[in-house]
């Protein structure tokens, strides 16, 4: 199906809003998926940094999903005709905690659709900004980068990486089983095949393995932070380089400025290159 990006960018202003409340029991799976011991989360405690994503969540029907997983195009989101929809980055205000029991909303806001061509194909960048409010106050404003990419050619390689630096003040190897990457999902109640189904990933995406997700990604790089730094992170600026496959042992580094008002942080897969990176100030 051909592009009509003038009618994809009909879509810009699109809103939408949605309310929840911050739950105590996703903030403790959230935890255990990350290995933590923390103790119980009660009411009136912060969830941690990027724990916002764990509401709001979209309920599709299964007969309202299409074959990899994600919902029908369409709706809030312009339906763009590229089949590969990927989490491509974005820019994180956090502006005041959100705490255990709060009533929050999210209004949604549809801000540019942009046709771009690289050595993949023809590209669609769709940036949306979420407006969290906790207790009738903005707590979170961000920016979300989706990135919708031609199907995958047979024989195509992923790109080769970027090699990340080999040293870092903060530092942590990790390897994430299918385990890991069920829980996340059922965590964000995201369906895409590409976190669950091997056949899926070989066959129609080209991966040797699975994805870890790109939010999950970018809350270790957030949890690295708040293991090696008591300071609340304020501002995070991140975006997707490379994917990183659930067979492979990959490292979350950080690398602290010289004036300790911010820090760079980035995951690396098996072969060193850079997967996630960002700049988080405090």
């Amino acid at each position: 199906m051909p592009l009509d990006i003038d009618h994809l960018r009909s879509w810009i202003g699109k809103k939408e809003t949605h309310h929840d409340i911050a739950a105590a029991w996703p903030m403790a799976a959230l935890a255990a998926t990350l290995d933590r011991r923390d103790p119980a989360p009660q009411a009136g405690d912060a969830i941690p940094l990027s724990g916002h994503w764990l509401y709001f969540l979209e309920t599709a029907p299964n007969s309202d999903l299409s074959h990899d997983g994600h919902p029908k195009r369409g709706g809030f989101l312009p339906p763009v005709p590229l089949p590969r929809r990927m989490w491509a980055g974005g820019r994180i205000d956090f502006r005041q905690p959100v705490r255990v029991g709060d009533h929050i909303s999210r209004e949604s806001e549809v801000l540019s659709v942009e046709a771009k061509s690289g050595n993949s194909g023809d590209l669609v960048f769709v940036m949306v900004r979420h407006t969290v409010t906790s207790g009738g106050a903005v707590a979170i404003i961000e920016e979300h980068d989706i990135v919708y990419r031609e199907a995958a050619k047979p024989g195509t390689a992923p790109p080769a990486g970027k090699p990340a630096p080999q040293a870092a003040a903060w530092r942590r190897e990790l390897k994430t089983d299918e385990a890991v990457l069920f829980r996340y999902s059922a965590l964000i109640f995201n369906a895409h095949r590409i976190h669950y189904d091997i056949d899926y990933c070989r066959d129609t995406e080209g991966y040797p393995g699975l994805i870890v997700h790109g939010p999950l990604q970018t809350t270790l790089l957030l949890d690295l932070c708040r293991r090696n730094d008591p300071r609340p992170v304020r501002t995070l600026d991140y975006r997707a380089t490379h994917p990183v496959f659930h067979q492979e042992t990959f490292s979350v580094n950080g690398q602290p400025a010289a004036d300790g008002k911010s820090v760079e942080l980035w995951t690396a897969n098996a072969a060193g290159c850079y997967a996630m990176r960002g700049t988080a100030t405090f």
